[in-house]
């Protein structure tokens, strides 16, 4: 058996995900998604929230894995657009920063060359997702258990920290474009 940790951060626990209850433009489409990184789980509590602690047996499912490369884009950016071309139980891959609209907007524009909106994709620390596609995946997906996490201040003043280098590394990728 193959097996993969996941955890996924709410104000409840969540025994039983329901994968048709996230959003159908979300990065990888609707479903129930998750992190392999527990620390990373973390960063997202900005009140007193739990952390869902779960085991997936990926054997016999059908598994797509991204890396951040132009597949990548392209799949989130039609996910976005409520246009979900694969039809897999399990996608992984990385989180798409929140540029990546504007970063499609100005490469149709003509204003950038496919090769460097790939650069600004590239751009931040980057984060593994899991989401967790059909009802066979579904029903390999044990819950474990849950940690109370304490409102934890250091935790998202770090979040905020990573975001604003985010920024400025992306305002320096665009200057060497521009």
């Amino acid at each position: 058996m193959e097996k993969m940790n996941l955890y996924h951060t709410s104000n409840v626990i969540i025994e039983n995900p329901d994968i048709k209850r996230g959003r159908e433009n979300a990065d990888f489409g609707q479903g129930f998604y998750l992190t392999s990184d527990y620390e990373f789980c973390k960063r997202w509590i900005l009140q007193d929230a739990y952390i869902n602690v779960y085991e997936l047996d990926i054997e016999e499912l059908d598994v797509v894995r991204f890396e951040r490369d132009q597949k990548w884009f392209d799949y989130i950016f039609n996910n976005r657009r409520k246009n979900d071309k694969i039809n897999a139980d399990v996608i992984i891959g990385p989180i798409a920063n929140d540029t990546i609209y504007e970063t499609y907007g100005v490469l149709s524009s003509g204003f950038i060359q496919p090769s460097d909106a790939a650069k600004l994709l590239q751009v931040g620390p980057q984060y593994t997702q899991v989401a967790i596609k059909s009802l066979k995946a579904r029903e390999k997906l044990k819950w474990i258990k849950a940690d109370f996490v304490p409102a934890d201040d250091g935790m998202k003043n770090l979040r905020f920290k990573e975001e604003e280098t985010y920024q400025k590394q992306l305002s320096e990728a665009m200057e060497e474009i521009g």
